[in-house]
């Protein structure tokens, strides 16, 4: 069966390039990566006619100077270099009708691929708005390529966009005249010498032009020291001819001159041409005094909506998954299946699933605002601070992602073009704290840290540790940030080059495809891993069984039928000798036996073996650890409440009869989770995102060994 025709869609961020997309394909497109490496891939299908197309939905890039994975991505697509996708049969690039300089600069580079060309005049409603006509049959005339002008996020022009395209695909190209033909020629000379393959032409064109870019380094490494020589000879040479001009300078130069005569040519000033401003209210946000203000009620907003409109939703689920799993466990019977089914593969489900409701509101908040145009000017507040750091603008919003969840907040990472700083932003974002540690910490503060009040009642002690412990997060982060620009990604700091988009109104249908994708995305790739590693959990603290144990506890509640002498009291003793059966089963199950074995290593920090074993096994989500520590402690599943929980930690004593649970240990213990890389999802995340485990193995291993350091010392010091 013959392939589908390849349209390739590309251009500039912020020209709705995915909104075009989306009006295209509609539900019929497909999220994934691009083999190799972590750039999402989106392709779709179309109707154009009685045919069906492909239509593959590029990064967002200002030129095909690859400057990052993302663009090296763009260009190794319409090349058919990319693993997995032949090369378009055409491409589809999405203008700005407001910014139309700057479109048509990627444009000047995309023509001279070989491939016919269709133009997206997007965003027509806005530029009428600015007073600005644009006549795209003059302007298609000037390009010598077909333009169709529309307004993408109401639909208009999208048929005639259709019937563009399917006259594109019917039709051929020839390749424009280089701008930089010199450098083609050199180019050409160094596939010679280095024997690449005639279609990586433009690649070394690239790798030339760029110096420090992502072909480059592509060529470095596959070149080794011969490509380095011939590079430096070549780019020596090309400078010597241009005098003291840059290679990028004399591309910039060259391309915005062309630009700037297409423009002429219907009778728009080029340099003139640039997007609006919002008037007052782009004042009020970029204002160095209301700016910040505004900046920290947009926050507050958000941290509202994630950390307390969702409460209801995720109760709602939490329920319907204790209460589903209290329904099966009585249907069931006892046994392995029954428990594994409910305590491990139910359980680890549900522990994903009740998150949802803050993915989702994140996301969707964190979506409008980048689709509205804030969070550009969000970015270019924080450059500075961030920079402080060794990290850029483009970091904020992934560092901001860190406090819902460092799951997705790291796969956001990919908007960060800097390898360097992209990584760095990698280790930093889990030291921010995330929901998941709310558990652990309201446990910990509310049952061991005394209640005291200050101002009349108007700030409490409680809520000053809980802040105390978010900007320990927020300090670990900035330090692990810092340090890590310093010692293992040294070199200069990122540039940060974002231009500001105008002010619109997200489409809602829109929003609503991005935020399905970016949902689905979290549920399979985190939800699996935690489902599964809470499988893996269970059966260490389920295997192997004592027949001993289970005799014994037989044999007294045996004595027990006996010897009770009320119902009610018999009902309470036995949900006690249960829940006490279950503790000693788990004392000798494997979990148990780990918990016993890494005490001497967790001892000064004031745990005993149940508290090692509860942190071993919250390894796979941190919220899971207060359900091992209710199992631990002897809580059935019928009184597992946190009252409850808290009473039974507060009376755990050592062997000489000293609490276990002390201010100072409590504090060390809080510290410790402030700090820990808690989450296997985090871990697997890091491995997937990097390309490679050294770096999730060497974020944990540091990240534990100073969480470790910094709960030994409060709890020695507190003590």
């Amino acid at each position: 069966m013959p392939r589908r025709p390849l349209i390739a869609v590309l251009g500039c961020p912020n020209t709705g390039k995915s909104t075009v997309f989306n009006r295209l394909t509609g539900l019929r497109q497909r999220t994934g990566n691009y083999p190799g490496v972590t750039v999402e891939k989106i392709t779709g299908v179309a109707r154009l006619g009685k045919h069906e197309v492909e239509l593959v939905d590029l990064p967002g890039t200002y030129s095909l100077a690859a400057d990052g994975p993302e663009s090296g991505i763009t260009l190794d697509v319409v090349l058919g270099m990319a693993e997995g996708i032949p090369r378009p049969d055409a491409l589809l690039l999405v203008a700005d009708a407001t910014n139309l300089r700057r479109s048509l600069y990627l444009f000047s580079q995309t023509r001279e691929l070989g491939l016919p060309v269709a133009v997206a005049l997007n965003m027509q409603d806005v530029a009428k708005r600015q007073g600005e006509t644009l006549d795209a049959q003059a302007l298609a005339g000037q390009l010598l390529a077909p333009v169709a002008p529309m307004t993408a996020n109401r639909g208009k022009g999208i048929q005639g966009l259709r019937s563009i395209l399917q006259r594109l695909l019917a039709g051929s190209a020839a390749p424009a005249a280089a701008i930089m033909p010199e450098v083609r020629e050199e180019a050409a000379k160094m596939r010679t010498n280095l024997g690449t393959p005639a279609p990586e032409i433009p690649c070394l064109e690239r790798a030339i032009i760029d110096t420090g870019g992502e072909f480059e380094r592509r060529l470095l490494e596959s070149g080794g020291q011969k490509a380095r020589e011939v590079l430096e000879t070549t780019r020596g040479r090309l400078h010597r001819q241009a005098g003291r001009e840059s290679l990028q300078s004399r591309e910039a130069r060259r391309r915005y001159g062309q630009v700037d005569e297409w423009l002429a040519g219907i009778g728009v000033p080029g340099r003139a041409a640039g997007p609006a401003r919002t008037g007052w209210v782009e004042r009020m946000v970029s204002h160095p005094v209301t700016g910040p203000i505004v900046f920290l009620a947009v926050m507050s907003a958000v941290f509202q909506a994630v950390f307390a409109w969702a409460t209801p939703l995720m109760d709602a689920i939490s329920t319907f998954f204790e209460d589903a799993g209290a329904l099966a466990l009585a249907t069931l019977p006892a046994g392995a299946l029954s428990s594994l089914l409910i305590d491990g593969l139910w359980s680890g489900v549900g522990a994903v699933v009740v998150f949802v409701p803050q993915i989702v509101f994140l996301f969707a908040l964190v979506l409008f605002l980048e689709d509205c145009g804030y969070m550009a000017r969000a970015s270019f507040l924080m450059d500075r601070l961030l920079r402080i750091c060794g990290l850029s603008g483009q970091s904020f919003i992934p560092l901001l992602s860190g406090f819902a969840c460092a799951v997705p907040a790291i796969m956001a990472t990919r908007v960060v073009g800097d390898r360097r700083a992209r990584l760095a932003t990698i280790v930093a974002i889990p030291l921010m704290t995330c929901s998941a540690r709310l558990p652990v910490y309201a446990l910990l503060i509310s049952g061991f840290v005394p209640p005291a009040y200050y101002l009349n009642g108007w700030i409490n002690l409680h809520g000053l540790i809980l802040l105390g412990l978010y900007l320990l997060g927020i300090a670990g982060g900035a330090a692990s940030a810092f340090l890590t620009r310093r010692i293992a990604l040294r070199g200069a700091g990122a540039s940060f080059f974002m231009e500001m988009p105008p002010f619109r109104w997200p489409n809602a249908r829109v929003l609503a495809l991005k935020l399905t994708a970016k949902v689905r995305v979290f549920l399979t790739r985190a939800g699996t891993v935690i489902a599964a590693a809470c499988v893996m959990i269970w059966a260490l603290g389920y295997f192997p069984r004592s027949d001993l144990i289970a005799n014994d506890f037989a044999n007294r509640r045996a004595d027990l039928a006996v010897l009770a002498e009320e119902p009610a009291d018999m009902q309470t003793r036995l949900r006690r000798l249960n829940a006490e059966e279950r503790a000693a089963q788990l004392e000798y199950s494997l979990l148990g036996r780990v918990g016993k074995t890494i005490e001497p290593v967790f001892r000064p920090l004031g745990w005993d073996w149940r508290v090692s074993a509860s942190v071993v096994a919250g390894f796979p989500a941190r919220e899971v650890v207060i359900g091992v520590m209710g199992t631990v402690y002897a809580l059935g599943s019928e009184s597992e409440d946190s009252v409850g929980l808290r009473e039974r930690l507060q009376a755990s004593r050592w062997p000489d009869g000293r609490p276990v649970f002390t201010l100072a240990m409590a504090l060390g213990l809080l510290v410790f989770y402030a700090f820990a890389l808690q989450c296997v999802s985090t871990v697997a995340v890091i491995g997937r995102e990097t390309n490679s485990w050294r770096w999730a193995a060497g974020a944990w291993i540091y990240m534990s060994g100073f969480a470790w350091l910094a709960g030994m010392l409060t709890y020695q010091v507190a003590a």
